[in-house]
């Protein structure tokens, strides 16, 4: 891997549901509270809201929900979840 390109593991393993739940609905809620705060702060500087902030508030709230559906079938059928979560960086 280059210097301009690196990828960091949050996320790996085996989880029941509700572990799974847990990890998941945190990493999505301080996505959602980051872009609020963000949308805040260009709200007071600017006197208008933020628009690309809002769009991702929605596209995460409605992530979340599928999340929230897709890992209550899980539970429904007692099985657990290998979750896998990455992340990518790269210098521009």
């Amino acid at each position: 891997m280059s210097l301009l390109n690196k990828q960091f593991e949050l996320v790996r393993g085996e989880f029941s549901p509700e572990d799974a739940q847990d990890i998941l609905n945190h990493l999505i809620t301080k996505k959602i509270n980051f872009h609020k705060l963000k949308n805040f702060s260009h709200e007071i500087r600017y006197g208008k809201p933020d628009e690309n902030s809002l769009k991702r508030i929605n596209e995460l709230k409605t992530a979340k929900a599928e999340l929230i559906a897709w890992i209550d079938c899980a539970k429904m059928e007692e099985k657990n979840l290998q979750v896998n979560s990455s992340v990518s960086i790269e210098l521009l």
